[in-house]
């Protein structure tokens, strides 16, 4: 993602309402959530977890909750979003095991490797393949063996039978939210690529990732637990 489309999507104005808007969905974001940590509750009690594009903090705050021994680091290039988590995390008396970094995974410096990271809706902004499987391969690099991925993306095949039927329940969850929202607003297939899953286990795959296992579908959201090879 550059930083055109994190200002125009993640800006200040975006970032005040970014949580409120989000109301409307918090039973699929509970849903996810609830089903990140029953993936990644066989972690070590002093895991190091990497939360790439970490926006105001919804999957991290919320595992720093449940397992409080867990130090995370949140990498997120917009500003903006961050103090919101950053503001969050104080709240939530979680703010002193986590690492805020503002910025991309490239400018994060290197120190130990994590047990587990998280990509919760980033690769979609990334329309190059080959952009999204350098991604997830820098992901992959600050990782220890065997380490886990949880991703989600926004996945369906666009000329499927299924997104015509989907499409209509997708836009009004967003006019619920957001007010007024039609399907040229949404940016697909400019500014966001919406690939077939089996294209995103594919993207997983190549960068270096074994065995994606889809474990969360609600409406376009996918959610997939990948691994790292132990050796």
């Amino acid at each position: 993602m550059n930083d055109s489309l994190v200002s125009h999507y993640f800006g200040e104005a975006q970032a005040a309402v970014y949580d409120d808007r989000a109301v409307l969905m918090k039973p699929v974001r509970d849903a996810l959530n609830f089903l990140i940590r029953m993936a990644l509750a066989g972690l070590r009690q002093n895991s190091r977890i990497l939360c790439v594009g970490a926006g105001t903090g919804a999957e991290l705050i919320d595992l720093a909750l449940a397992f409080p021994n867990w130090r995370f680091t949140a990498v997120e290039p917009s500003a903006a979003m961050l103090n919101v988590c950053r503001k969050k995390a104080g709240k939530a008396g979680v703010s002193s095991r986590i690492q805020f970094h503002e910025g991309y995974l490239d400018s994060l410096p290197c120190t130990e490797t994590f047990d587990a990271a998280t990509s919760i809706l980033v690769s979609q902004f990334l329309t190059d393949r080959d952009q999204r499987v350098d991604f997830f391969h820098h992901i992959a690099k600050r990782l220890r063996p065997g380490a886990c991925l949880i991703n989600a993306d926004l996945a369906t095949s666009l000329s499927s039978p299924e997104f015509e039927r989907l499409v209509d329940v997708w836009l009004l969850s967003h006019r619920l939210a957001a007010g007024s929202v039609k399907a040229s607003e949404m940016g697909w297939g400019k500014d966001v690529v919406v690939s077939a899953p089996k294209e995103v286990e594919s993207i997983l795959t190549t960068a270096g990732f074994k065995h994606p296992i889809l474990f969360y579908q609600c409406l376009f959201i996918h959610a997939w637990c990948t691994w790292l090879p132990r050796s």
